[in-house]
């Protein structure tokens, strides 16, 4: 095996243990030992082979079992062990007797390191203090690790560490590992509760000729052969009510949206989200099957409707309680956004009160800060606001009562957004006239005013029943089941800000 040439292994730039290391993989093949086989030989995964072990089948029968090394007790002419694959661990055991000529004193004592992969055979059997294990006959090295494993990390975690190496935040942490697997378990049950009502799941355009379907800055690139700008996508939305029109009354996708905004405890410029349009609905029936819903996962997910996150214990037993917007910021602020029909006085009254709204802010922007910041935090329990300014929803339908308001609501629980939905405009002409407004916006400085898509329009058209929509970050659900109280935590590899000559070794073996 030729070695390369780049300063990556070269040993003047590593610690010692990490030499040690390489000089192990290379006595390994000086003595006819492939430190990366082709071929794994096993028989059973570590949960198997202790399930074997209790159903009393075993007998005398050999196991092979593989995984990595956590832990090594040398006695003597005995030696325990810890190995430990994605089913769980399992001790093995070796006596010098029972394997070949040298190979405990030369290969097994010398050039075996902590976190190697290796295949171990023999019958299962129970120590002397009654620890399933296995008696090891015959060994494989599988990969050999040239990294110190970082015990360490068990002690004071680094966050920024634990999110760049998220491969050694694994394999260090397990609870790391359950919170992926309740985020899988919540997709799951999102899934099954959708499909079971007759939606139809869906896979639409990540690359879009033009974004819409949300307020929000996209990311930009370019495709060489078309010679053409294309975005990445900011929602499913647009695409996902062509299909409405196109006559699947229920449909539903969840996959990645990409926005190209600042980063927060509940941001990430590249986030998961499901999306959902049911066509004879509007936001009332949306809201009911939002509560029900997410009560559905929490059942799935945790057994109950009861979760707690940073000390909060949170009930999600529909129905959940409703406010309108306008009540909800009076009674946070005192102000009654409706009395001030425009952003100049709005402003004023803003600044009477001892707040501080951007200069530059729309009508629309200032009532959605008003909520942010005196409104959202204390949505602790579920909480939908409803009936929201048109200003602020280019894409929900008005209000019959009301010209100014539309059919919206977004639910909030432990003080943060987890949905939004709205009764969909279905009126090409009032949509195109919405799209020209937000166009004007776009001209006068709103990098998130939302582009005309004409042929949304066309689609619109050609007639669109009445219908209901939402959107749900899956990131901040996972949030919310697994108590962590940033996003960083439940997405395996957060986009970060890029560190220049950072050491590339974060831990040693202790």
């Amino acid at each position: 095996m030729s070695e390369p040439t780049h300063p990556f292994f070269d040993p003047a730039n590593l610690p010692d243990q990490a030499r040690g290391r390489i000089e192990n993989m290379r006595n390994l093949l000086a003595a006819g030992i492939d430190p990366y086989p082709a071929r794994v030989r096993r028989t059973h995964t570590i949960a198997q082979a202790r399930e074997l072990f209790d159903s009393g089948n075993a007998g005398d029968a050999y196991v092979i079992v593989a995984g990595r090394i956590k832990r090594i007790r040398i006695m003597g002419k005995m030696s325990f062990a810890d190995l430990e694959d994605g089913s769980g661990s399992l001790q093995i055991v070796l006596r010098k007797d029972n394997l070949p000529e040298n190979f405990y004193d030369e290969v097994w004592k010398k050039l075996v390191d902590l976190g190697d992969f290796v295949g171990a055979m023999g019958p299962l059997f129970l120590t002397k203090t009654g620890e399933l294990s296995v008696e090891v006959h015959e060994i494989q090295f599988l990969s050999k690790a040239l990294k110190p494993m970082p015990d360490k990390w068990h002690g004071v975690r680094d966050p920024e560490k634990r999110y760049r190496r998220r491969y050694v935040d694994l394999m260090a942490n397990p609870p790391v590992r359950e919170v992926f697997r309740t985020r899988a378990a919540i997709v799951r049950a999102l899934r099954q509760y959708l499909d079971d009502d007759g939606f139809l799941e869906v896979e639409t355009p990540i690359l879009q000729p033009i974004y819409g379907g949300a307020a929000a800055r996209p990311f930009t690139t370019h495709h060489n052969q078309l010679h053409q700008d294309l975005y990445l996508r900011i929602s499913f939305e647009l695409y996902l009510k062509r299909l409405i029109v196109g006559g699947i009354d229920r449909v539903y996708e969840i996959g990645r949206d990409f926005r190209n905004e600042g980063v927060s405890f509940k941001h990430n410029p590249e986030f998961t989200q499901l999306e959902f349009y049911e066509a004879y609905a509007d936001y009332q029936d949306v809201m009911r099957r939002t509560e029900n819903m997410i009560a559905y996962v929490a059942e799935k997910v945790t057994g109950g409707h009861m979760i707690t996150w940073q000390g909060n214990d949170i009930d999600l037993t529909p129905p959940w309680r409703r406010i309108p917007l306008r009540q909800a910021i009076l009674d946070a602020t005192g102000i009654d956004y409706e009395a001030y029909q425009d952003a100049e006085s709005l402003a004023a009254e803003m600044r009477r009160r001892g707040h501080d709204p951007d200069p530059k802010s729309n009508w629309g922007k200032l009532v959605d800060s008003l909520m942010a910041k005196y409104v959202e935090p204390n949505l602790i329990q579920p909480t939908f606001l409803i009936d929201y300014p048109r200003d602020v929803s280019p894409l929900a339908k008005g209000s019959p009562d009301d010209p100014r308001q539309v059919e919206r609501f977004e639910g909030f629980i432990a003080g943060m957004e987890v949905c939004n939905a709205f009764s969909e405009l279905n009126d090409p002409i009032d949509q195109l006239q919405r799209f020209i407004d937000e166009n004007y916006r776009a001209r006068h400085g709103d990098d998130e005013a939302h582009p005309i898509d004409e042929d949304y329009i066309e689609a619109l058209s050609y007639g669109m029943p009445p219908t209901g929509g939402f959107g749900m970050g899956i990131d901040r659900l996972t949030m919310l089941f697994t108590d962590k109280d940033t996003i960083r935590e439940v997405i395996l590899f957060p986009h970060l800000r890029s560190v220049k000559d950072e050491p590339a070794e974060t831990a040693d073996e202790e």
